[in-house]
This record gives C-alpha cells, sequence and structure tokens, in this order.
C-alpha cells in the first residue's frame, strides 16, 4: 500500500510555518514596533512518549529576546508572542521563572495550531527571558490512517523544532520506553543512545530549525489477539487466522471480513484451486519498506503481514498474494502486477470502492523497465511507485488481450508446471500425449510468461514486453524470438505428424535461440530426407519403416535419424536392384534353375522386413531374391547338362555290366575258369 502517513519535506514545513504567522507579533503598548528579527524564539523541544496515556507529552524550553535598541524619547519591550505548533495537541501549560505567563490557542488548523504566549513580564531592549512550554500530543483515534497514533503496540507521530525565522539554535529529543522496535521514517538524526529504561533521539544545536521535521514509526513485538476462521475457495476450506495488536480490536475486524469475502472471488476470478491446507495467518505490522504497498507475504510460512493502516485495496491485493506468491510466477513484477489486477477485479465484484495507483506523469519521471525491479526494500520510494503503477497497467493490458478464459489457461499451465510449447497431439496419440506434458525447471519468469501467454492464447505480447518489461540489452532477444518462432512453425507445419525433438522445444523455451536455429536446420534437412524416401518407398512398393520416425523425435541430436535415413535408403536400392532383376519370363532353363529356390517370397519377406525396420534381413532377402534371379539361367543350363552327363555314364556302366554278366556265364558253360578274384586266387606259381 501506498503510505498515507504525511512525511513533510523540510521546505513545505518551513512555508507553513512562516505562513502560519510564526513572526512574533508586536507589543500592545504605545511604545510597539517588533518585527523579526527584532524579538527571537528559540526553543529546546523534547518529546516523551508515553504509550500507557496514549500521549507524546511535549516540553519546549524557550528564550525570547528583543533585540531593540531603545532611543532617548522611546522604550520597547514585548510581553507576548504568537508560535504555531503541532495539529492536535492539547493540554497547554506555559510558565516564567517569575511564576507568571499563560497560553490561549486562537487558531486551529489541519497543518498547526497557533498559541498566544502571554509572558506575565516585559522583556525590555538587550534583554532576554526564558519560559516553559508544555502540551500533548495525543493519540486522536479514529481512522487507522491517521499520523498520530500512539499506544502499546504502535507508535507514529511527527517532531517539529521551535524558532522564529533566521535564527538558529534550538534542539529536539525525543525519547521512547525500550522494547519497540523504532524507524525514522522522515528527518534526519544521529543514532539514538539508551539509558534508564528509555531510547534517546538528540538533534544537536540546529543551524535552521524551521528546516527540522522528523516521522517515527515504532511498534512493539508482543502477543496478538487471535481469531480463527475460514473461507470457501473454489471448494475448499481455506483456513484464517488473525493477529491484531490487542489494542487496536478494529483492525482485526475489516481484515477478517474483507479476507473471508475476497479470498473466494478472487480464487474464481484466477480459476485455480486453494492449494494450502494449513491455510494462512493475516498478522497486523508496520511496513518498512521505502514505498509501494504496506503488505508482505512469507509464502513458504503463510503468513501475511499487513500494515495498521492498509485500505481495503491492500488488503485485497495480499489476499490475491495467496496465489500470487513466486510460486506461481517467478518476477517480482508479474506478481506484484495480478496481485493488483484481481485486487481491483474482486473489489468490483464486491461492490467495494478502492483505488490503486495510477500511472501519472509525474511518476513517468521515475520509470525503470519491470524486469530492473529490485527486491522489497531495495529501490528508492519514486521507484517503487512508479513499478507498483506500471505493473498494474501492463496487467491490465495482459488481461484485454488474453481475456479471462485465456488467463485462467496461462495459470492453470504454470500451476501444473506446463511448458510452452507442447508437442502437438497424435491423432493415434493424443491422450497419451495429454496425459504426461513436457514440464519447465520452475515457476515461469519474464521469458516463461510471455512464452505461456503466446502459446495458450495464440496471440501476441511482445509489443507489450518491449514497452513495459525489458530493458535496452534484453530488447535484441525479442527480435530472436520471433524469427526463432517463425522458424518453429515453419518446420513444425513441414513435419506434418512427426513431432520435432523435444531438443529443440527446451532450446526455444531456454531462449537459446542460436541452438533453436541450428536444430531447425538440421530437422529440416531429415524431413527432406523423409520426403525423398517417401518417394523412392512407394517407388518400391513398401511403406517407410516408424524407425526413421523414432530417430527423429527422440534426438537430442539427429545423428542417428540421419545414419537410419542412410541405412533406409540402401535398403530401399536393394529392393529395388532386386525387383529389377525379376525376368519378365521365365522359360524352361530358368525354372529348371530356380528350382528350389523362392525369390517372390524373398523379395516379399524383403518387404515385410523393411515395413518393420529390420533392414539388415531385408537386404539380406531381396540381395537373395535378386541373386535367384540374376543366376537362374546359369543355374538351369549347368542343372540340364549335369542331368544329360550323369545319363550317358550310367548307360556306359550298364552296358559294361552287361558285357562282363555275359562273358561270365559263356564260361561257366564252356567248364572254362573265370578270373580269379582278389580273395580266391591262387598262390601257385603261373603256369602249374
Amino acid at each position: 500500500m501506498r503510505s498515507v502517513i504525511a512525511r513533510r519535506t523540510a521546505a513545505a514545513l518551513l512555508a507553513l510555518l512562516v505562513a502560519s504567522g510564526l513572526v512574533v507579533a508586536p507589543p500592545v503598548a504605545r511604545e510597539v514596533r517588533a518585527a523579526t528579527p527584532d524579538l527571537t524564539l528559540v526553543g529546546d523541544a523534547r518529546y516523551d512518549v508515553d504509550p500507557d496515556h496514549r500521549r507524546v507529552r511535549v516540553t519546549v524550553d524557550l528564550v525570547a529576546t528583543n533585540h531593540l535598541h531603545d532611543t532617548a524619547t522611546k522604550r520597547f519591550y514585548f510581553d507576548r508572542a504568537f508560535l504555531p505548533v503541532l495539529p492536535g495537541t492539547t493540554a497547554f501549560r506555559f510558565s516564567s521563572p517569575s511564576g507568571g505567563g499563560a497560553v490561549a490557542v486562537t487558531r486551529r488548523r489541519t497543518d498547526y495550531t497557533l498559541l498566544q504566549l502571554t509572558f506575565g513580564q516585559r522583556i525590555f531592549s538587550g534583554t532576554s527571558a526564558t519560559f516553559q512550554l508544555r502540551f500533548d500530543l495525543p493519540d486522536p483515534g479514529g481512522a487507522a490512517t491517521r499520523d498520530v497514533r500512539i499506544s502499546p503496540s504502535l507508535v507514529s507521530f511527527p517532531a517539529w523544532a521551535y524558532a522564529t525565522p533566521s535564527t538558529s539554535g534550538g534542539t529536539v529529543t525525543v525519547s521512547f520506553p525500550t522494547g519497540y522496535t523504532i524507524d525514522l521514517a522522515s528527518g534526519n538524526l544521529p543514532k539514538p543512545t539508551t539509558s534508564a529504561g528509555r531510547v534517546v533521539y538528540r538533534s544537536g544545536r540546529l543551524t535552521s530549525p524551521l528546516e527540522f521535521f522528523a516521522f517515527f514509526v515504532a511498534d512493539k513485538p508482543g502477543s496478538f489477539a487471535e481469531t480463527k476462521t475460514s473461507a470457501a475457495v473454489n471448494g475448499t476450506t481455506a483456513p484464517l487466522t488473525i493477529r491484531a495488536w490487542p489494542d487496536d480490536p478494529a483492525w482485526g475486524k475489516r481484515v477478517s471480513a474483507l479476507f473471508k469475502r475476497g479470498l473466494p472471488v478472487i480464487g474464481t476470478l484466477v480459476g485455480l484451486p486453494w492449494e494450502r491446507p494449513q491455510g494462512l495467518v493475516v498478522q497486523e505490522g508496520v511496513s518498512r519498506t521505502t514505498g509501494g504497498y504496506a503488505g508482505l507475504f512469507d509464502p513458504k510460512e503463510g503468513r501475511v503481514e499487513v500494515a495498521y493502516y492498509a485500505d481495503d485495496f491492500v488488503i485485497l491485493h495480499e489476499a490475491a498474494h495467496a496465489w500470487f506468491n513466486g510460486a506461481l510466477l517467478a518476477d517480482r513484477w508479474a506478481n506484484e502486477a495480478f496481485a493488483s489486477y484481481y485486487a481491483l477485479a474482486a473489489a468490483a465484484k464486491l461492490d467495494e470502492k478502492v483505488t490503486a495507483a495510477k500511472l501519472t506523469d509525474a511518476l513517468r519521471k521515475s520509470r525503470i523497465p519491470l524486469n530492473a525491479w529490485g527486491a522489497v526494500g531495495r529501490e528508492a520510494s519514486a521507484t517503487e511507485d512508479y513499478a507498483y503503477a506500471a505493473s498494474l497497467t501492463l496487467a491490465t493490458e495482459l488481461a484485454k488481450r488474453a481475456g479471462q478464459d485465456g488467463l485462467k489457461e496461462v495459470w492453470a499451465a504454470a500451476a501444473n508446471g506446463e511448458a510452452a510449447y507442447q508437442p502437438s497431439e497424435h491423432p493415434d496419440a493424443g491422450a497419451a500425449a495429454a496425459a504426461s506434458p513436457e514440464k519447465a525447471s520452475g515457476a515461469p519468469d519474464w521469458r516463461g510468461l510471455l512464452d505461456l501467454l503466446e502459446d495458450r492464447t495464440g496471440k501476441k505480447y511482445d509489443d507489450l514486453w518491449r514497452e513495459w518489461v525489458v530493458r535496452d540489452a534484453e530488447k535484441p532477444l525479442l527480435d530472436d524470438r520471433r524469427a526463432a518462432l517463425d522458424e518453429f512453425a515453419a518446420v513444425t507445419k513441414e513435419a506434418d505428424t512427426w513431432q520435432l525433438p523435444r531438443a529443440i522445444r527446451d532450446d526455444l523455451r531456454a531462449w537459446h535461440f542460436g541452438e533453436t536455429k541450428t536444430l531447425l536446420a538440421a530437422a529440416r534437412d531429415v524431413l527432406a530426407r523423409r520426403d525423398g524416401l517417401a518417394r523412392d518407398a512407394a517407388a518400391a512398393n513398401v511403406k517407410l519403416p516408424p524407425t526413421l520416425e523414432t530417430a527423429f523425435e527422440t534426438g537430442p541430436s539427429f545423428a542417428a535419424a540421419t545414419a537410419e535415413a542412410d541405412a533406409e535408403a540402401a535398403a530401399i536400392r536393394t529392393l529395388a536392384a532386386a525387383e529389377a532383376a525379376k525376368p519378365g519370363t521365365v522359360g524352361p532353363i530358368e525354372q529348371v534353375g530356380l528350382v528350389g529356390s523362392a525369390p517372390e517370397a524373398d523379395l516379399a519377406a524383403a518387404r515385410s522386413s523393411f515395413e518393420s525396420g529390420d533392414l539388415l534381413g531385408s537386404a539380406q532377402r531381396a540381395s537373395a531374391a535378386k541373386a535367384s534371379w540374376t543366376r537362374a539361367g546359369d543355374v538351369g543350363r549347368s542343372r540340364v547338362l549335369g542331368v544329360a552327363g550323369l545319363s550317358l555314364l550310367a548307360l556306359l556302366a550298364l552296358a559294361l555290366m552287361f558285357s562282363i554278366s555275359r562273358s561270365r556265364r559263356a564260361r561257366r558253360r564252356s567248364g572254362a575258369p573265370g578270373p580269379a578274384s582278389p580273395s580266391s586266387a591262387s598262390m601257385d606259381p603261373p603256369g602249374v
């Protein structure tokens, strides 16, 4: 929340005091002739914080000096003066060592209270007098955004110095009870000291008292008044613990009611379930950032700290951080942008009149790219104010372009950890693809958010990124990204039912556009090979096997796909050669040559092996078919000649066997001995 505490600048304070009549008024005698610096006032002011009585007791020790010079006929003196003090002060007392003096309020304004100080004595020319002014700065109660709050839990108030214009001197001392965490929200004072149970700030002697201004905010850690409640968010009960300061029950009631009403509406608008079964702790506190919204969300602890002065817009903004807290989106600007956007949207649904920061011309002077917005507490107040207003403006423009349903799709994808550029679904494998989406490495940053927005809504947003988000050094990345996406879309179309490998999508998501370009060029080469192979396969009367598609899609490089394409091309050539070797007609000799072989079956088996991805088996069967057809004639002739030769030998053998048999029969008829066999040959000498 934008701090509503009035932080007066020194220049504004000086103008106020002078305009309010700080110039000491002239005395009411004939001798009156006083004007600054005729009478000067300078005071040592002490502010004692008294939380138990809900007040700051202010004591100012004043020195009044008459700088006029008497003449022979006139004496000059002052017996009263006017002095502006803090607005809202009460219980005035004015005294002098002599016992006289009085104080009266002559005017009350929202910016100051004007006092008339009656000295109770005359301060003549060249003399001085001391006085003491005492008053209280009480906690007036009322709006949480009031400047002055004095309680055991919280102390906030301004401190002035008191003097006339063009007067140096005077001091300011501010004393707190120990136990408070004290912030000097405005002003410049040395570090405090601690003694006798008090923390004391001392200004030292002031050169220009009217330029002094300080504002203190202090809170005291202690027990909270806890209230347990819950809200129904998208069908889930969200437990809530509201921790208010014991002396500020109004804050607890207001915040509790708005969280209970706001969380369900925001949950419906965002479209995400409640995923914090442990609930939230909403705790009253003090914003100590230099600017921006008065709330802090600790997603790890599930604790929201909302400043005591936060308005309804801020409360709803912090409620929206239940979703936009660093887990859904990575960058601060994105989380703050959509927390603000949904706070406004919820307020409209709830009929709550709220006001968010508007991007004025004055704020534009502190413009930064939202990517340069630092962490909480690191930026100047003007930068914080600009970034909050600019991020809300951007979120509003994004919502107009994406539409509510488009934003819901983006949030659903981010919550599920889904990356942009999911593989397109095959007609026969869409369910499997949808069941296991490719995951991102973490919550999307400014790059991942841009990718998801464009991927899920089908619209372009890089013009808004150029205007609001990126630094000058990052703008060329947007050009490279657009070129890579155009190339990615073209190659995806060329791939048709084939999926580009995940390596390409991962490089695209990581904004590694050089690597993306290289891989897309390699993919195009393989796809060109695929198309050529498809034509060659059709000519060879076969279908391409699924292995090339698998090698292409699984990556991460295309070396395996290229090798597979080479192997398929070789196998197709072998099939084509076998088909070409098949004779148009088969003569008797070729038929004899083909006896015992089945080239048609071999070729059919080769085609089947090719289509199943068995390229080696296909080549072997196709080569066998080709060999059978190519050598059929030679084999047939060889077989015919072989059969003829065998037949002639068989006839000769039969003739010889017939001749021998006939000779043996003739000898037996004549009684002549037949030829002796080796086993029965006589051992007698020849002729015996």
